[in-house]
């Protein structure tokens, strides 16, 4: 009735998906920008509590998208589910703006904003998979341009809702900054929605089955009840470390077992495949750990240890919040994404491009790089701190891993899992990938720092003796990818001769 006569546009409908996504992200990473500042400064939380706390979050929020893809495919519809997923998430931003000290408050937001990102983030996802379906040249292009969502939503929440904190701090009062900030997250998911609501007619052709009948009141009675559920076990996980733990331990032996259990039952032309998924889901799970560290050890460092003056030749250019210099990552991310991709295909056309193995190693080796410098930075600091571009730099070498590994690890997933158990593994993957942040924010803790050691020259060496650890690390990880290359490499010769032949 719609479709036939007159086809919606795939750009027009691609911009709805694209710019509801943006503000979800601007919500999420302004959020983020804050939160361990948040414990650390205003609840008073030790740096070791902050850091596994917003480890066990992050992990929680990554695992719970495995669920809502399921949700939207099978039960409520991909579009219905992503909204409730972003209403959900206003809520649980604006519940961070209440004025209270209250920990199991706060631990009830998360959880809520938990539950709104598992229905939200791979409903989204699908979507665009869905507007350009069949056409994989698009489809490549469309994802890379939605990856830049994500970053102009963080670079900016990332900047304004830092300097929103210290505005009303210093305006209003010490207790309302804060708040403020969240509530600003909140009002960003609010024009997300409104802004999805007027273009909704772009999309009404796209969707899982569900979305072509009526809601089902009590399919969307017994999730809302389910999500009160998980907002609930969040609040254990995150109040009792134990817990925490043994959810992660849990999470996974599940995903490590999945695996095994999909190449050991996978017909003989998908193990190669599956094997080659395995070895780099690993790798992923390593990286994270290091990316974890944006939002826990260098956060705290660059509100300890960094000269926030930005200053050329002597002459001041400007001054940052701490929280501002992770806008960095999206920013180097912005900058650097269109030369990758350029690369991609220059490499691609000539048949000399790297293979994803390949740039998983490398990415690794630009992560040392990146902790290097942070570490290496410590011996030129004056009176403890050390200079603000030593930030740019190391977020320079540390976004260019990030493209090289993260960026590339659904396109993993979609180049050597089948089809038929694509979404299935996509969720195993997020699962790794949430595992591996709680883990960051454990690593973190070795630059834990008591609450009375508050002089700078004591704590610079805390930090960077973790960064130089880090950068060992690293550099164990880069010589791990390129000792498992010959073994990836006969992998995936092995899945490409039985999927072409």
């Amino acid at each position: 009735m719609t479709s036939s006569t007159a086809p919606v546009s795939q750009r027009k409908s691609f911009t709805t998906v694209f710019l509801i996504e943006l503000w979800e992200r601007f919500g999420y990473y302004g959020m983020q920008a804050l939160i361990v500042y948040f414990m650390v400064q205003r609840l008073g939380f030790s740096d070791d509590r902050a850091n596994l706390v917003w480890g066990a979050a992050a992990a929680l929020i990554y695992v719970s998208p495995a669920i809502g893809g399921w949700v939207g495919d099978k039960i409520l519809g991909t579009k219905r589910t992503m909204v409730l997923g972003a209403i959900i998430l206003t809520l649980g931003y604006a519940l961070m703006a209440v004025p209270t000290e209250d920990t199991l408050f706060l631990f009830s937001a998360l959880g809520v904003i938990v539950v709104g990102n598992g229905l939200f983030k791979p409903n989204a996802g699908n979507l665009v998979r869905n507007i350009y379906e069949g056409d994989d040249s698009k489809l490549d292009s469309a994802f890379t341009i939605y990856y830049m969502a994500v970053n102009i939503g963080s670079t900016f929440s990332m900047l304004l809702t830092p300097w929103i904190k210290d505005y009303v701090n210093t305006t209003y009062g010490h207790e309302l900054g804060w708040h403020a900030a969240f509530a600003f997250c909140s009002v960003g998911l609010m024009v997300g929605l409104a802004n999805y609501f007027m273009m909704r007619p772009t999309i009404n052709h796209l969707g899982s089955d569900p979305d072509k009948k009526p809601v089902n009141k009590k399919y969307l009675a017994a999730i809302l009840a389910f999500g009160l559920v998980a907002v609930a076990i969040s609040v254990v996980i995150l109040e009792y470390q134990e817990v925490a733990r043994w959810f992660v331990y849990i999470a996974g032996v599940v995903v490590l077992g999945i695996f095994i259990y999909l190449i050991r039952s996978s017909e003989a032309h998908e193990k190669a495949g599956l094997m080659a998924a395995l070895i780099l889901t690993i790798q992923t799970v390593f990286f994270f750990i290091f990316y974890q560290q944006m939002s826990t050890s260098l956060a705290l460092f660059a509100l300890r240890n960094v000269d926030w003056n930005f200053a050329v030749f002597g002459i001041h250019l400007w001054t940052w919040s701490p929280a501002q210099f992770q806008a960095l990552n999206p920013i180097w991310i912005m900058i650097m994404s269109p030369f990758l991709a350029l690369w991609y295909t220059k490499a691609g056309a000539k048949n000399k491009d790297l293979s994803i193995a390949a740039k998983f190693a490398l990415g690794f080796a630009m992560v040392a790089l990146g902790f290097f410098v942070y570490g290496i930075a410590g011996n030129y600091a004056v009176g403890g701190k050390t200079s603000s571009w030593v930030m740019i730099y190391g977020y320079g070498f540390y976004s260019l891993g990030e493209l090289l590994v993260s960026g590339l690890g659904l396109a993993m997933i979609a180049r050597y899992v089948p089809a038929r158990m694509g979404g299935f593994m996509m969720g195993a993957y997020f699962v790794a990938s949430g595992i591996s942040q709680y883990l960051g924010g454990v690593v973190a803790n070795f630059a834990s720092i008591p609450k009375d050691l508050t002089n700078p020259l004591e704590t610079l060496p805390i930090y960077t003796n973790l960064f130089n650890n880090l950068g060992y690390a690293a550099i164990g990880a880069t010589i791990i990818a390129l000792a498992s290359l010959p073994l990836m490499n006969r992998l995936t010769a092995t899945h490409h001769s039985h999927n072409n032949g």
